[in-house]
């Protein structure tokens, strides 16, 4: 996660980890039956949050908000990507578990699985009415609800100002239409390759099929196997090989094999496919492209209905062992109320757990691109089964480049799906 370049161009990247850490104050919150000041003076709530979720901004107003509604102390815990789910396995069977954490929304449910999540059905019921229904999906573990939904960020188009305009593309698409005329455009002009999209940018594929409304796995009695033999899956599939006959990318490496944002700052590039993170890794790699940024919606069918994308982001979670849930309660209703989520998004350039409170994105050009393909976000599928098909050689990558390379979507799926339905049945 590059935080630094996050913070200069406004946005923050994709998150797909976790936070945790451990409480050392001797308070107990049970009985604390009064809120309000006081009500929990002497107590120390411990919160664990990943390096560079937490403006410092941020941090200190919440700090204060919280101990002068609660009277009790707030610890921050920075925690770093490396070695983080060992890390926070481990505190959860501990006595003394971190009161508070962020957790990456596709991990909620392995999480949830272990019994390490406290339910927050009551915290839904009394602050989360209004809260996006997909955000919240993958806080919501076979119907209970393990965490609260709070960051999220996606896929954006960065493209090259200069080289659109020298192809005569007044403005930037709105429909995929429209985006397939520009590249032929770019194309036609032949100064410069129309798109960088590798045979393997899997997360952008994951995006498609939700925009097909496809599943990647479905149940056989009481196993989950692959699904990717299902005809809206193809559909997918196709979508993304016609965007990549537009490129000259390896149809067998993934977008950061090599790094799809160094290729994009030479110049010779008219668009990629990417998080708004990766404008600055372009910049570090050539200043001079800065001025020639800009971002748009990946274009769906209609102008109205924009591409699905794949959501990437944080909740936020009470150990189930921690002896101060209330307290803990307390904390989340600061941290996810209007005023606070608001201002989380507006520094951060996040999604945030609402609509309604997009207007904090105005002015972030990439956190502007992003948000009207929120609403038709969704993430992988939502089983704690998953987490080894990720694991390389991921066999979705394998599908695609077997795809790019000719086999039909429908071969292809039948070449990966021992692969896929092996890992599936690995026990967590």
């Amino acid at each position: 996660m590059k935080r630094k370049l996050i913070a200069a161009i406004g946005v923050a990247g994709m998150m797909v980890g976790l936070v945790a850490c451990g409480s050392d104050d001797k308070g107990s919150d049970k009985g604390s039956e009064s809120k309000g000041p006081d009500s929990y003076k002497g107590q120390t709530l411990t919160v664990w949050a990943m390096d560079g979720s937490t403006p410092d901004q941020w941090q200190a107003d919440l700090t204060a908000e919280f101990e002068k509604t609660t009277g009790a102390k707030v610890k921050f815990e920075v925690q770093q990507w490396n070695g983080i789910q060992q890390k926070l396995t481990t505190s959860l069977s501990e006595e003394n578990p971190p009161d508070v954490f962020e957790i990456g929304n596709t991990q909620t449910a392995a999480y949830a699985k272990t019994g390490g999540l406290a339910d927050l059905g009551d915290l839904k019921k009394e602050i989360g009415g209004d809260w996006a229904e997909n955000l919240n999906e993958a806080s919501v573990i076979d119907g209970t609800q393990y965490a609260a939904p709070w960051y999220f960020a996606n896929r954006v188009v960065l493209y090259n100002k200069s080289v659109f305009a020298e192809a005569g593309i007044a403005a930037p698409p709105k429909t995929r239409d429209e985006f397939y005329a520009a590249l032929d455009k770019i194309k036609a002009k032949g100064k410069a390759e129309p798109i960088y999209l590798p045979g393997q940018n899997w997360y952008y594929f994951v995006g498609l099929t939700i925009g097909q409304g496809a599943e990647l796995v479905k149940k056989d009695g009481d196993k989950w196997v692959s699904n990717l033999g299902d005809p809206k899956v193809a559909a997918a599939a196709e979508l993304y090989k016609k965007l990549q006959s537009y490129s000259k990318a390896p149809k067998d490496k993934d977008e950061a094999t090599p790094q799809q944002a160094d290729i994009f700052a030479k110049g010779k590039t008219g668009a990629f496919i990417g998080m708004g993170w990766e404008a600055g890794t372009a910049i570090k790699a050539n200043p001079a492209i800065e001025k020639e940024i800009g971002y748009f919606t990946i274009p769906g069918e209609t102008a109205d209905k924009p591409e699905g994308v794949f959501l990437g982001g944080s909740n936020l979670a009470v150990a189930e062992g921690s002896k101060k849930k209330e307290l803990a309660k307390e904390f989340l209703k600061l941290a996810l109320s209007d005023k606070f989520e608001g201002q989380l998004a507006k520094l951060n350039g996040v999604i945030p757990n609402k609509e309604s409170l997009n207007t904090n994105l105005a002015g972030n050009p990439v956190a502007e691109a992003a948000a009207p393909s929120a609403k038709f976000g969704g993430t992988t599928p939502l089983i704690a089964e998953w987490a080894a098909v990720e694991n390389a050689p991921n066999p979705i990558k394998t599908y695609l480049t077997a795809v790019l390379n000719g086999k039909s979507p429908a071969d292809a799926a039948k070449q990966v799906e021992g692969e896929f339905n092996k890992r599936l049945s690995q026990k967590q």
